[in-house]
């Protein structure tokens, strides 16, 4: 683990952006250089509205949300990741 955020520090919870400008501002780097995953479909897509690059963990095949944004990539389970970031 390279870093650990707590909303405490925006004061405000998701799916606002600052929560997910916090993570972009304490990397140093954009939104759009962030690999973003979640099994919250709600939250997938608010980050993707951020500008996150963002996989989406739909185990249960849950239905797309009605929310801005898209999630690049949709699995069904977390061992479809490596494949997707090319390790092995």
């Amino acid at each position: 683990i390279d870093a650990v955020f707590s909303v405490e520090a925006v004061g405000v919870y998701k799916p606002h952006p600052k929560v997910y400008q916090l993570a972009a501002d304490r990397l140093g780097i954009a939104a759009s250089a962030i690999a973003f995953q979640s099994s919250n479909a709600w939250d997938a897509y608010a980050a993707s509205a951020f500008g996150m690059q963002v996989v989406w963990c739909n185990r249960y095949g849950q239905r797309p949300e009605r929310l801005p944004g898209k999630p690049d990539r949709m699995v069904r389970s977390l061992a479809e990741l490596p494949a997707l970031v090319g390790a092995p």
